[in-house]
């Protein structure tokens, strides 16, 4: 199809002493807790099950399941042609698998259809399957690169429930270059203490008009970010570029007292602990808070750390600027983490920007007269970014629109429209791409 992605680099290949399909019997246990339970990659990674995984195996297994969830829609038009009928989990998933290592990854087809038998035998109820999954795999590796190309790619790979969405906030276009940049590999960012510069030269990256450094480009990045230099000593910490743009929004100065709001795992709070602020950083979740007790170690950076509901929570006193990262559908990060998108009901938006009305009370409660609170999601929906504020404004009579001013951020005047940052997926599509985020800065009346 026109605008189709370039396909991502196949897993490095496997040491001689490997288990056989270890890799694949990983990726389809990663693809089941996904698919069948709901839960995060990055969660089900951290099971105690992949603990004596060696790092490499590990890496390999997150590549094969997170490029089958960003193709799963082609991977299950192309099972269609050869199952009689819609194959129960595991076998799907590890059907889904094999297409995806063939068609998107390069590998051989009869070491994929081996590693899709061999990956469902040592699935929970999969071993009943394995027949049926030898059967269909052999001819799906060997026949079905037609099905799969086929398709338009970014539509089909896209949740129904997205489309639609994506169509009405950015028109039929818009909504197609987003879901092709769902497609393509993601680079590495990040935020740097100081010297950007020194560093992107250092690591072989660039510094992207917004301060981030950015390795991987637009083939993507591989490799393992605690193997890189600077990362032992704290210098720097990974973050999308968009995902430190609401920081650098809030502009927080030396000394200010400043409430990071649903703060894990971090990156906001180090980087507005390394401009010098006074930091409380508060989040619900005590063993996210616990990972970023560890950034905030690792990087010689401090913070005052508060485990608890916001919506319950009583501060000592007024902040002179407040970040509120709220939770939302997280639909702007599924180039990183496509697992968003394949969960197995559709977001509840509606409850979720009734939270997020809820909290901007709260956060602006704790704001003190003249101060400032920037409000973001990492959400592509306008019910969860520009309606949420035009609300907002309506019903409070001292706030006021602080509007984002491009040049100083370092984005192109697109991404600003009506005074608010607005970033997307295909946005430096030359680049790389960027996370899909919202922000919008407000002022307090004295």
């Amino acid at each position: 199809m026109s605008g189709e992605a370039s396909a991502p680099r196949p897993p490095e290949a496997r040491p001689h002493d490997a288990r056989p399909h270890e890799d694949r019997r990983e990726a389809l246990r990663l693809l089941t807790a996904a698919l069948d339970r709901g839960r995060a990659l990055s969660e089900a990674a951290a099971d105690r099950e992949a603990a004596g995984l060696a790092p490499a195996t590990r890496a390999r297994a997150m590549t094969l399941a997170a490029e089958t969830l960003r193709r799963l829609g082609q991977a299950d038009a192309a099972i269609k042609r050869f199952a009689r009928r819609a194959p129960p989990s595991p076998a799907r998933e590890a059907l889904a698998l094999a297409a995806t290592e063939v068609f998107a990854l390069g590998a051989p087809g009869h070491a994929a259809a081996d590693g899709a038998v061999e990956a469902v035998k040592g699935a929970r109820g999969g071993g009943r399957a394995a027949g049926f999954v030898n059967a269909v795999a052999r001819r799906l590796v060997e026949e079905g690169r037609a099905a799969w190309e086929a398709q338009d790619a970014g539509r089909i790979n896209a949740p129904g429930w997205l489309w639609g969405r994506l169509g009405s906030a950015y028109g039929r276009a818009g909504a197609q270059r987003i879901v092709e940049a769902h497609l393509r590999p993601a680079p590495l960012d990040l935020s740097v203490k100081e010297d950007a510069a020194g560093w992107a030269a250092r690591l072989g990256g660039e510094v992207l008009p917004t301060g981030s450094v950015r390795l991987g480009g637009a083939e993507g990045f591989r490799g393992r970010v605690t193997a890189l230099e600077g990362f032992e000593d704290g210098a720097w910490w990974v973050q999308d570029a968009a995902a430190a743009l609401p920081a650098r929004l809030l502009d927080a100065r030396p000394g200010e007292r400043v409430l990071d709001l649903c703060a894990a795992p971090g990156g906001k709070t180090m980087q507005l602990a390394a401009a010098g602020a006074e930091v409380v950083a508060l989040d619900l979740a005590e063993a996210r808070l616990a990972r970023l007790e560890e950034n905030l170690s690792r990087t010689g950076l401090r913070a005052e750390l508060a485990c608890a509901d916001a919506l319950a929570w009583e501060p000592r006193e007024t902040f002179d600027a407040v970040l509120l990262d709220a939770p939302c559908s997280a639909t702007g990060t599924a180039r990183r983490h496509p697992d968003v998108l394949r969960r197995r009901e559709a977001p509840d938006v509606k409850g979720l920007s009734a939270l997020q009305d809820a909290l901007l009370d709260r956060a602006w409660d704790w704001t003190a007269p003249g101060g400032r609170l920037v409000f973001a999601t990492c959400s592509l929906l306008p019910e969860e970014g520009e309606r949420r504020i035009d609300s907002f404004l309506s019903d409070r009579a001292d706030a006021e629109l602080m509007p984002v001013g491009a040049a100083a951020l370092g984005v192109p005047e697109s991404w600003v429209a009506s005074g608010v940052l607005r970033t997307r997926p295909d946005h430096w599509g030359e680049r790389g791409g960027v996370d899909g985020f919202f922000a919008a800065a407000l002022r307090k009346a004295v």
